[in-house]
């Protein structure tokens, strides 16, 4: 889904100010107090310099329906962000945010509308250019994390991985070479990494027409190498372990998506598996992605 972006000058702002979000200049997001910014996952003005260049325009600006919106863009991204890095629960949401069934309403929004994906991949191709390549990366690298599921996932979409002895789901990730997120799928942990790897990478081809090459570990050899060369024209390289290593060892390549689960798992919302639905996981990842992009971008900014 391709959206404008409307770019605008951010000042500092240490203390609290009429923001300078689309809600507040176009819409009635100043009716609603302002915060004063002091959680470790608000973002800085630098941070959101980046992401406020990098947000969809909301449809009632450009005459696609809807209310002009009533609460500020950047609490309601802190509120989001805040949920993510602290791993809360809805309704546990701070006081001085927006109330929570309203925090809610806009990330599911984002998420059913594509928004928060879009925003993600904003941010990506920022932090590629910024790091000398091109915005369309042409390599990448497959992987999966298991994960415990709570209680509130429900039996359709969870199962049991008999290798790693985990009850709850599957997270299959793509990266590039810099280890930013290119595709992600979540899954019952039932599924083997070579049954999601075909929809993974078939995704991936639909998104970037220019990946050519992808490694992976010992799951996905097989029929998988094969699918993914005559039917996706993708060069799946299986980069295994030696036979004769001994204890920990740092593998070509699947380093890098390992290094990516490592950073997604600082975020205590995705330490194990809390959404009802698959796709609202997936959004949780993305989400927590964005906020190791944003504030990558915002350190070269300072």
């Amino acid at each position: 889904m391709s959206q404008s972006c409307a770019v605008l000058p951010v000042e500092s702002n240490s203390v609290p100010r009429s923001c300078d979000c689309l809600a507040h200049r176009l819409g009635n997001a100043a009716d609603h107090r302002e915060r004063a910014r002091t959680y470790p996952s608000d973002m800085t003005d630098a941070e959101w310099a980046e992401v406020r260049a990098s947000l969809p325009v909301p449809g009632w600006l450009e005459g696609r329906g809807g209310q002009p919106e009533a609460y500020c863009h950047r609490q309601m991204i802190d509120a989001v962000r805040y949920l993510v890095d602290n791993g809360i629960k809805w309704r546990a949401m701070p006081a001085d945010f927006p109330a929570w069934d309203r925090v809610y309403a806009f990330w599911r929004r984002w998420r059913d509308k594509g928004f928060t994906r879009e925003l993600h991949d904003r941010l990506r191709d920022r932090v590629r250019e910024a790091a000398g390549r091109d915005r369309e990366p042409t390599a990448g690298v497959i992987d999966a994390q298991s994960v415990k599921g709570a209680t509130s996932v429900p039996a359709a979409t969870r199962g049991f991985d008999g290798g790693k002895k985990v009850n709850g789901r599957k997270r299959h990730i793509v990266v590039d070479t810099l280890g930013l997120l290119l595709a992600v799928m979540v899954t019952a942990a039932s599924v083997t990494d070579r049954e999601a790897g075909q929809r993974v990478l078939a995704a991936l081809r639909e998104r970037h027409w220019r990946i050519a090459l992808v490694w992976a570990d010992g799951g996905y050899t097989g029929q998988l190498v094969g699918f993914a060369r005559s039917a996706l024209r993708l060069a799946l390289t299986v980069v295994k372990r030696r036979d004769d290593a001994l204890g920990f060892v740092v593998l070509p390549k699947r380093w890098l998506v390992e290094r990516t689960f490592a950073w997604l798992m600082r975020s205590r919302r995705l330490a194990r598996d809390y959404e009802a639905r698959t796709d609202s996981s997936e959004t949780m990842i993305w989400w927590s992605m964005s906020m190791v992009m944003s504030r990558r971008l915002a350190r070269r900014r300072c």
